[in-house]
Protein backbone atom coordinates (compact mmCIF):
# COMPACT_ATOMS: atom_id res chain seq x y z
CA UNK A 1 0.00 0.00 0.00
CA UNK A 2 1.37 3.10 -0.29
CA UNK A 3 1.86 6.22 1.79
CA UNK A 4 -0.69 8.04 1.07
CA UNK A 5 -3.16 4.99 1.31
CA UNK A 6 -1.42 4.27 5.03
CA UNK A 7 -2.56 7.96 5.74
CA UNK A 8 -5.98 7.65 4.60
CA UNK A 9 -6.22 4.45 6.60
CA UNK A 10 -5.39 5.86 9.80
CA UNK A 11 -7.45 8.90 9.16
CA UNK A 12 -10.39 7.17 8.94
CA UNK A 13 -9.65 4.19 11.61
CA UNK A 14 -8.65 6.81 13.84
CA UNK A 15 -11.65 9.10 13.46
CA UNK A 16 -14.06 6.45 13.75
CA UNK A 17 -12.28 5.09 17.05
CA UNK A 18 -12.51 8.58 18.12
CA UNK A 19 -16.20 9.02 17.65
CA UNK A 20 -17.05 5.63 19.07
CA UNK A 21 -15.28 6.91 22.48
CA UNK A 22 -16.91 10.15 22.29
CA UNK A 23 -20.21 8.34 22.30
CA UNK A 24 -19.70 5.96 24.56
CA UNK A 25 -18.02 8.85 27.50
CA UNK A 26 -21.72 10.88 26.36
CA UNK A 27 -23.92 7.89 27.16
CA UNK A 28 -22.00 7.21 30.52
CA UNK A 29 -21.30 10.50 32.31
CA UNK A 30 -24.87 12.74 30.96
CA UNK A 31 -26.83 12.92 34.31
CA UNK A 32 -30.90 12.55 34.43
CA UNK A 33 -30.57 11.30 30.73
CA UNK A 34 -33.20 8.40 32.42
CA UNK A 35 -35.97 10.76 33.42
CA UNK A 36 -36.28 12.00 29.50
CA UNK A 37 -36.21 8.60 28.06
CA UNK A 38 -39.72 7.98 25.93
CA UNK A 39 -40.69 4.41 24.60
CA UNK A 40 -43.59 2.90 22.70
CA UNK A 41 -46.66 2.47 23.88
CA UNK A 42 -47.13 -1.65 23.87
CA UNK A 43 -50.76 -1.76 22.25
CA UNK A 44 -52.11 -4.28 19.56
CA UNK A 45 -54.50 -2.99 17.01
CA UNK A 46 -57.98 -5.32 18.83
CA UNK A 47 -56.83 -3.42 21.81
CA UNK A 48 -57.12 0.29 20.43
CA UNK A 49 -60.94 1.87 21.57
CA UNK A 50 -62.26 -1.53 22.48
CA UNK A 51 -65.27 -1.05 24.47
CA UNK A 52 -65.87 -2.03 28.14
CA UNK A 53 -68.51 -4.33 27.76
CA UNK A 54 -67.26 -6.52 25.10
CA UNK A 55 -65.52 -8.12 27.50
Amino acid sequence: MTNSGWFIMAVSVGSVSILLIWCIYKVLTTPGETEKMHGFEQTTPDTVNEPEDRH
